[in-house]
């Protein structure tokens, strides 16, 4: 259920002024959210200058042959959001690209390994519902997509051009995933870490799927192991669904990368993410580097825009 703000017909509308470019190339806007990931891209990139950002540096720079602009926007949702619309309104983005590490749900997978999702939701949007004698009661609310206790994950209100819709699944751009399929079968990821501590196989690429995202940091056995057997996502992340609603309601492709640090709590011991941040995070930088290389020889100049559900 949606609640409008009704706009009375006779008032004239006035078109917004536009925010002031500081750069006229064509680019990709690579995001990251903190500096570990956001340093694994710089080091595969030229750098070409360097802008302030709220109190931060975004850098206009070549990675993997193309124009990038590649921006650390901070940890969680609003901190993404925000800094992928100012890339938006300051520069000429063809495609938003996240890049950096998740938690991982899906049993198959394992730490070091890169998952691209073909979809991303926003799954702690939700409703905490009620309970009863025999239940919950989520009110007006729908319970499409299953619930963790009192917990109803909910689809989120997102506008565009096209008008307001409730959307659960922000979809990856097709083109992008297939340029993501193709660099996954000539990059070359880390197994070992900087300390020689090694993972026992190695690593792979994940091409499809599902990914979510939320504000919350999960270490948790039984919450992972609902959100694989209830949304069947392989990725958990503090981003990514954040920048690819913005992305959709300005209309441009997005596609994220997550390479995962830890399982969430899946864990035998403890949480891994300390001691494999750094592969991870390299691992999704060299897939991206490739994936532009990928992309470069296929569409070099934009493609088209992908959907939700």
């Amino acid at each position: 259920m949606c609640f409008c703000a009704c706009r009375p017909q006779a008032v004239p509308q006035a078109a917004a002024p536009s925010p002031p470019r500081l750069d006229d190339t064509p680019r990709i806007a690579v995001i990251s959210a903190f500096e570990l990931e956001f340093n694994a891209l710089l080091d595969l990139a030229s750098p070409d200058k360097a802008y302030e950002m709220q109190g931060r540096l975004v850098y206009t720079a070549e990675l993997g042959g193309q124009p990038v602009v590649l921006a650390a926007s901070g940890v969680s949702m609003v901190n993404a959001a925000m800094t992928t619309q100012w890339l938006l309104d300051h520069f000429d983005i063809q495609a938003v690209v996240v890049s950096g590490i998740a938690g991982g749900a899906n049993p198959q997978l394992a730490v070091g390994d890169v998952v691209v999702p073909a979809r991303w939701a926003q799954y702690q949007e939700a409703v905490f519902a009620r309970e009863t004698g025999d239940g919950w009661d989520t009110a007006w609310y729908g319970d499409d997509y299953g619930n963790f206790g009192m917990i109803f994950p909910q689809p989120v209100e997102a506008h565009s051009p096209e008008g307001q819709k409730s959307i659960f699944w922000f979809d990856v751009d097709p083109a992008l995933l297939e340029a993501a399929r193709q660099a996954a079968e000539t990059v070359n990821l880390d197994r070992c870490t900087y300390l020689v501590v090694c993972l026992e196989e190695e690593p792979r690429v994940e091409i499809g799927g599902s990914g979510v995202s939320g504000q919350a940091f999960i270490n948790n056995k039984s919450y992972r192991e609902w959100v694989w057997n209830s949304l069947a996502a392989s990725a958990m992340d503090m981003e990514s669904a954040a920048v690819a609603q913005v992305a959709y309601s300005n209309q441009v492709p997005f596609i994220a990368f997550r390479a995962l640090s830890d399982l969430a709590g899946g864990e035998e011991g403890d949480n891994q993410m300390l001691l494999y941040m750094k592969l991870a995070a390299k691992n999704s930088a060299s897939l991206v580097e490739q994936f532009l290389i990928a992309w470069g020889e296929t569409q070099p100049v934009g493609v088209n825009g992908g959907g939700s559900s």
